[in-house]
């Protein structure tokens, strides 16, 4: 029998979602020198951001 995610956990979902994929557009978009004036370490704050609303969401399947 399949869970039924947690209604609240869906805020997180969808932000780790939308962060997901402002990083891989923007990694993507920096590789193809499009948008090069950006520093690296905006690409590793938008990792950071994404891992830190992975494990939020995780956290409140499971725990919360």
């Amino acid at each position: 029998m399949a869970r039924t995610p947690n209604p609240g956990n869906w805020r997180f979902i969808s932000i780790f979602s939308l962060i997901l994929g402002i990083t891989l557009v923007v990694w993507v978009l920096r590789g193809m020198a499009i948008l090069s004036f950006l520093p690296g370490g905006i690409i590793w704050v938008l990792i950071l951001f994404c891992v830190i609303a992975g494990i939020l969401s995780y956290l409140q399947e499971t725990v919360w």
